[in-house]
């Protein structure tokens, strides 16, 4: 029986660790956590924040998830948004989700991320 999601893993191409780590913990405000020293060998990063976990693995013929995303809700998702086009990301306000607001984003190696809140 399914409990609750663990985490979701998305792909990034080899040499952006960097990169994913300014944009998830800087930008996104998550800690980075770290991998297995036998999982730490394959590259890639893991992040989390609260009960939500990301993991970034590396994929050898990367192609960014460009339809497919984790849907994340957040708490003022205003000052959300405001926080990541302060860092430089692009925010795209989405309003078609009765219930709720949000809005896309891409991490930096092109992944689609959605950010939601649902309406008081």
């Amino acid at each position: 029986m399914l409990a609750a999601v663990d985490h979701v893993q998305l792909a990034a191409p080899a040499g952006s660790e960097d990169a994913l780590r300014a944009y998830y913990v800087d930008t996104l405000g998550m800690t980075e956590i770290p991998k297995p020293p036998v999982l730490a060998a394959r590259g890639g990063c893991w992040f989390g924040a609260g009960a939500v976990q990301l993991h970034l693995g590396i994929e050898v013929d990367f192609r960014p998830a460009r339809k497919a995303h984790p849907g994340l809700l957040v708490t003022d998702i205003g000052a959300y948004a405001a926080r990541l086009e302060a860092h430089g990301a692009q925010v795209i306000w989405d309003a078609d989700l009765p219930g709720y607001r949000r809005f896309y984003s891409e991490d930096p190696v092109g992944n689609r991320l959605e950010f939601l809140e649902p309406e008081d």
